[in-house]
């Protein structure tokens, strides 16, 4: 593999930076609202899991009375 200076480097990250395309202001909004949405239904769905699991285990283990 060919070794590039610190120069020639530094150019090809530029010349990189320079082709991403950034998200625009709505949609990293758009974006973060819904890995919100996403992360409170996720936890109701575990929470609900959760309390499935500890009422079975409660009542096999003859502790739900």
């Amino acid at each position: 593999m060919a070794r590039t200076s610190p120069a020639e480097f530094v150019r090809q990250v530029r010349q990189e930076m320079n082709k991403v395309t950034w998200p625009t202001r709505k949609e990293a909004t758009v974006s973060t609202i819904m890995v919100l949405i996403m992360v409170f239904v996720m936890m109701l769905f575990f929470l609900g899991i959760d309390s499935v699991f500890s009422w079975a285990i409660q009542y096999i283990l003859g502790l739900g009375n």
